[in-house]
């Protein structure tokens, strides 16, 4: 493997825990600013840098007090708004020139990727686990609207004449037992304040990670992962299980261009992440996160060719691993996790998350230079920060198609059932998060791996198709273990909604505290519950934790139900996983509330 990256992986040192004296920088979101000023957002250092380009080195440094989520800048350059925090989200407002918080607005759970209208009146911030998109008074943060969107709004970007917000939902609503099951793109009218089209992408479609509009604002272009989850998990090559893609929104109509696959037929460009033009709009860039790699794309190409298919070619290009072709260039970097990337002249500026560093790529020579300039002094890697690292890594992977990350964003749900063949063949199941899955044995739906140290071992094995040392496993278990709960947006204030306390006193009388017990809300058992089906007909199931149950649907093993409701009564054949039948619609609310807190 590469310099820089070969050196953090020999750097890893094997402990039983984190080590609290590490802080690493994490570099994410990037802007530019009109002095050519990169304003770099450190998502776990606390921490806005300008990064100047012709110096390549930090000139400022803006301390604050969350850990950023995502960064915008006002049309003249004089202010930064900074978004961070998690249920208590906040948006700061940095002056540009010394780097003073001048003010601070309260805003939803987990705000990010703001974005600032071409007059600098008004910000538009997504609230992740809110499922809306808040547009504030820049003046003095007041609320002006908050505009329900699909699940996870993750990444906005406007039009340049600001009538349109185009906004990428991390991932697919609804339940996963159907034929088509995909994220979607939503489309604002900035004027009339709703929304305008809900774009769904191809079926499989998860994982959206950015989105960018073209200069000339005629589309939106996402990133995600594009996964062929109707197949049994036997095999990799060419896309078998995940193809990594970016799709293209046609703005003015509403629709989608097409879906663009980002793999080589041999080859995966595992887990695509942001998304860039640059000023002339004669590049698109993609960063690559789990292949440490960016995408150089010649975009009038690409629409050229795209415009002039027929419908039949039109609808086999997300199928075409070849469709790239003499369009596209990937570029080896030497720093480890590409995130946030930006165009400055001739250059591509990357954002390298896991090695902290900032990725330089010379796009005018032929090939492309590259070099990964240090944000810092450099950290010893500890095991959790190395677990993380190759959870994240399509280089642990045969042909690097995917990683752990790809079926398992932020080591959580990517609301797709899978065939695994570890219980069977034909009957699919819908992915489990992995918070608590060490503390609360067995694993899988079927309970078929005894532990998570069983089930990480045998992933990297059967999902990734590799054999790695040992230790590798050994740092994913600590990382896994260091995972902690996000508090839930059911909640107020930190506390129960009166609905929500009167759904605690229910969960105890229909019995639902039998099976799911604080302080993990499950009992670590088997149990027949009557939703078997095919060959699961009559099999018990493993009683999965509720703890961070808000943000993993669609539920039950199979992703039959779509909400927390749907799993109290369609889903709940004869009281068999709790005494519901009897209660009232009000009361049926309450309880679905008390359990989404948890």
């Amino acid at each position: 493997m590469r310099g820089l990256i070969t050196m953090l992986l020999a750097a890893a040192v094997l402990m039983t825990g984190m080590a609290g004296a590490e802080t690493y920088l994490s570099p994410h979101r990037m802007v530019t600013g009109p002095d050519g000023m990169v304003y770099v957002t450190l998502s776990t250092a606390r921490q806005v840098v300008a990064w100047d380009p012709a110096a390549q080195s930090i000139q400022r440094n803006y301390a604050l007090p969350n850990d950023p989520n995502g960064i915008a800048l006002s049309p003249d350059g004089a202010h930064l708004y900074v978004a961070a925090g998690g249920a208590n989200g906040l948006v700061y407002v940095i002056d540009g020139a010394d780097g003073s918080i001048l003010g601070q607005y309260a805003v939803g759970h987990t705000p990010v990727s703001p974005v600032v209208s071409p007059d600098g009146a008004r910000l538009y911030v997504p609230y992740r686990f809110n499922d809306a998109v808040a547009v504030l008074s820049t003046e003095d943060g007041a609320l002006l609207d908050e505009i329900a969107v699909v699940r996870e709004p993750i990444a906005a970007a406007l039009t340049p004449d600001g009538a349109t917000l185009a906004v990428a939902n991390h991932l697919p609503d609804g339940r996963a037992d159907g034929a088509y099951i995909a994220a979607a793109i939503s489309l604002i009218d900035t004027a009339a304040g709703d929304v305008s089209a809900r774009i769904d992408l191809p079926n499989g479609s998860s994982s959206l990670r950015d989105l960018a509009v073209s200069p000339c604002g005629g589309y939106a272009v996402a990133s995600h992962i594009l996964s062929r989850y109707h197949l049994p998990t036997t095999q990799l090559e060419r896309g078998w299980m995940n193809t990594n893609a970016f799709s293209i929104i046609d703005i003015q109509a509403g629709a989608l261009l097409n879906t663009v696959l980002l793999d080589d037929v041999d080859l995966g460009a595992a887990n695509p992440w942001a998304v860039a033009f640059g000023p002339d709009g004669e590049r698109l860039l993609v960063s690559h996160a789990g292949s440490h790699e960016v995408s150089v794309i010649d975009w009038p190409a690409l629409l050229e060719r795209l415009t002039s298919l027929d419908e039949n070619e039109a609808a086999n290009v997300p199928n075409r691993l070849s469709f790239l072709l003499g369009m596209r260039q990937r570029v080896r970097l030497d720093g480890l996790g590409p995130r946030g990337i930006l165009v400055h002249g001739d250059q591509a500026i990357v954002a390298e998350y896991f090695s902290d560093s900032i990725g330089v790529v010379e796009l005018a020579g032929n090939p492309y230079s590259v070099a990964s300039l240090p944000l810092g002094e450099p950290k010893e890697v500890n095991v959790v920060r190395q677990g993380e690292i190759f959870f994240n890594d399509a280089a642990l992977c045969f042909q690097q198609w995917q990683s752990c990350e790809s079926c398992h964003p932020d080591a959580r749900v990517d609301g797709l059932n899978w065939d695994l063949l570890n219980d069977g063949i034909g009957n699919p199941k819908n992915t489990r998060s992995m918070l608590l899955t060490h503390a609360t044995p067995p694993v899988m739906s079927l309970g078929v791996r005894a532990d998570a140290e069983t089930a990480v071992r045998a992933g990297i094995r059967f999902i990734q198709f590799a054999v790695r040392p040992e230790e590798d496993a050994v740092a994913i278990d600590e990382y896994l273990k260091a995972l902690e709960p996000v508090p839930s947006p059911y909640l107020v204030d930190g506390e129960l909604s009166p609905a929500a306390e009167r759904g605690r006193e229910l969960f105890i009388q229909a019995g639902c505290a039998d099976c799911h017990p604080a302080p993990l809300y499950t009992d670590k058992k088997l149990h027949d519950v009557g939703t078997g089906t095919g060959m699961d007909e009559g099999k018990p199931f493993n009683t999965p934790t509720l703890i961070e149950s808000w943000r993993t649907a669609p539920y039950m093993h199979d992703g039959r139900s779509e909400t927390m409701i749907d799993v109290l009564t369609v889903d709940n054949p004869d009281d068999r996983h709790g005494k519901t039948s009897n209660l009232t619609e009000e009361q049926i609310r309450d309880l679905a509330e008390y359990v989404l807190t948890r």
